[in-house]
């Protein structure tokens, strides 16, 4: 009788690692969106912010237009 013998690839066992990494690289992508967002939509909302508000969270009107003017993806 012949032996039958089943074909498993040899990087079988990187698999789960190529999609682990696959999977956290996704993950980084997607909170740094979100990070971008988050920045985005801060710094509209600190324009749109009197000088009396300014004051009390200790931010000048020039620190303000300097971080509004800011890209997003920049802290």
């Amino acid at each position: 009788m012949a032996a039958i013998h089943w074909y498993q690839p040899r990087n079988r066992a990187r698999r789960p690692d190529a999609i682990r990494v696959l999977r956290d690289a996704g993950r980084r992508g997607v909170a740094t969106l979100r990070e971008w967002r988050r920045r985005a939509r801060d710094r509209a909302e600190l324009a749109t912010l009197d000088e009396r508000t300014l004051a009390d969270i200790g931010v000048t009107r020039a620190d303000a237009e300097f971080l509004v003017n800011k890209p997003f993806w920049r802290e």
